[in-house]
This record gives structure tokens, C-alpha cells and sequence, in this order.
């Protein structure tokens, strides 16, 4: 199978890639580079904005089965100061894609979505076909896009999955994103830096390993879960004074963070229900919190030896 795989030099793209190639896939990757350099050098490589139309011509001489399109503005915070910018990359750049495969005659995009999608819930963990109340532009951006993937199939028979995620986390991730905290902590407790928990501590995530989530898309390029959204999340929630302690445990540091106000717009809780996607796409976390943070830690220090 011929996959394109946009975001491809980024956290999760990267590894993605390493997946597919490992499972035996050619990949085609996208992407401009701007905020990921944990390139495969195995790949062709396509160094392009998704939004840019060129995008199709391109698309269209390769034809790849399947695309996964991970390319997108990360950040909430950066959303709310430039929502502009958001919308470009993440609504129109999103678009984009979905023509380009749409005219190459791809079987699947599989999109990556956010639990962010979500807003505030009514009850944790957050069902799948909760409702969708985005509270930031990044979060409509990601509406968008699935409204976009769910017109494409049923106007011109493109099929797609939804993968909607909960905090990822792992080697190559960066301080960016609504995961980015672990970076944050685990780079600040290896340099001897202070930490910061905002607020009194007690607000949770969902925290999902990097290779499983990158299991879910593998598993989502195949012919499951088609015209489907699904959550890729443990369901387990972990407060943010728990997670600094967990993280100072793997790193080998004092767990002794500064507290800081509250920050506008930050939800007070979030888990996703995986339950679903185990039963769409025989799927679920294998990666434990601790373990993760182990794996993220030797990482992190090697990185920085």
C-alpha cells in the first residue's frame, strides 16, 4: 500500500511513518518542516504547505491508497491569539487534502481529530458521539475538518475514520500542544529548573502513548471503521499534581513544582471512552502512564546528553 502521510516530520507523524514502513508500506510524507524535524529519510518527501493547491497535482501523478493527515496547528493558546492562522492551516489546509485524494482516487483519509472537540462534557470518560462544543478556534477547526471528511464521503464515496484524540505523549514530542506539559515537566526536572502546576492541582487528562496511538491509525488505514469517529484515549483520568509527581519519579528529580493561577480557558477535567474503537478497530492503550514516562524520560535524556 501506497500511504501519504502529512505532519510527517513531526511527533506523531514521525512515528507513524516508522509504522507503516515497518509494516512493510511505501510512504509518501508532507510536510514543511516548520515545527518537526524527526524526518525518515526512507520517505519521499513532499516539503509543502497542506493548503497549497499544488498539493493535487502532486497527489494525482502518486495516488496513494490511504491518507493520513496529521498536518495542523497544535496549540489552543496560538488559536485564540491568530485564529486566522488556525483556520487556514487546520480548516482550509484540511479541505485541501480531502480535494487532492478525493481527485487521486485515494480509498481513505484517516483525520486526526481532538478531544478538545468536546468542551466541557456532561460525564467522563467522553463518549464518542458526545456532543461537539468547541470552545477554542483550534477545536472548531478540528469540527471542520470532520464535517468536511463526512461531506466528501457522502458526496464523492471517499471514505474516512475519525481519530479523536486524548493527550498524546512521548519521545520527539515537543512543548507545543494540549499534551506538551510532560515535555514541559520532563526537560525542566532534567535541567534542574522549576516547575509550575497551575491552579490547585486537581485538573485531569487523559494521557495516551505515542506508539499506541500510532497503532489506531495503522489499524484505521485498513477497510474498519469507515464514516466512523472514534476516541483514542485510556478513559483514565490524571490530575495535573499526579502527573508532575509521576514525571519526577521517572526523570529521578524532586517533586516539588510551584503553584501558579489558574489559566483562563483551562478545562477542569477530560477523558475519552476508548471502548468503541476496541470494538470497531480491535484497539486499545497497552502502554501504561508509568512506562510511558519512563520511555519519554530515557528519550529526553539522551536528547539532551
Amino acid at each position: 500500500m501506497l500511504a501519504l502521510v502529512t505532519g510527517a516530520a513531526g511527533f506523531i507523524g514521525s512515528h507513524l511513518v516508522d509504522r507503516l514502513l515497518a509494516d512493510g508500506h511505501e510512504v509518501v510524507g508532507v510536510d514543511d518542516l516548520s515545527s518537526g524535524a524527526n524526518l525518515n529519510p526512507s520517505i519521499e518527501l513532499w516539503r509543502m504547505d497542506v493548503a497549497d493547491p499544488a498539493l493535487a497535482e502532486r497527489m494525482a501523478a502518486r495516488r496513494p491508497e490511504v491518507v493520513c493527515h496529521l498536518a495542523a496547528q497544535v496549540s489552543v493558546r496560538a488559536s485564540v491569539a491568530d485564529p486566522l492562522h488556525d483556520a487556514r492551516v487546520n480548516g482550509l489546509g484540511t479541505a485541501n487534502v480531502l480535494e487532492a485524494a478525493r481527485a487521486a482516487g485515494s480509498r481513505k483519509v484517516v483525520f486526526t481529530s481532538s478531544c478538545a472537540v468536546y468542551g466541557v462534557p456532561d460525564a467522563l470518560p467522553v463518549p464518542p458521539d458526545a456532543p461537539l462544543r468547541p470552545a477554542s478556534p483550534y477545536a472548531a477547526s478540528k469540527v471542520t475538518g470532520e464535517v468536511y471528511a463526512g461531506m466528501y464521503r457522502a458526496l464523492h464515496g471517499l471514505d474516512f475514520t475519525t481519530l479523536t484524540l486524548a493527550n498524546v505523549y512521548g519521545p520527539r514530542q515537543t512543548p507545543e500542544g494540549e499534551a506538551g506539559v510532560i515535555s514541559i515537566f520532563t526537560d525542566a526536572l532534567l535541567a534542574g529548573r522549576p516547575t509550575r502546576v497551575f491552579g490547585d492541582g486537581k485538573q485531569t487528562r487523559d494521557y495516551v502513548y505515542v506508539l499506541d496511538v500510532v497503532d489506531a491509525f495503522a489499524r484505521a488505514a485498513g477497510e474498519a471503521g469507515g464514516g466512523g469517529r472514534f476516541n483514542v484515549g485510556t478513559g483514565l483520568q490524571t490530575t495535573d499534581r499526579d502527573l508532575h509527581a509521576l514525571v519526577a519519579a521517572a526523570v529521578g528529580a524532586p517533586d516539588e513544582p510551584e503553584f501558579a493561577p489558574p489559566r483562563l480557558g483551562d478545562l477542569p477535567a477530560m477523558a475519552v471512552d476508548p471502548g468503541p474503537t476496541r470494538e470497531a478497530l480491535g484497539w486499545e492503550p497497552r502502554v501504561s502512564l508509568v512506562d510511558g514516562l519512563a520511555e519519554t524520560a530515557a528519550w529526553a535524556r539522551e536528547r539532551t546528553a
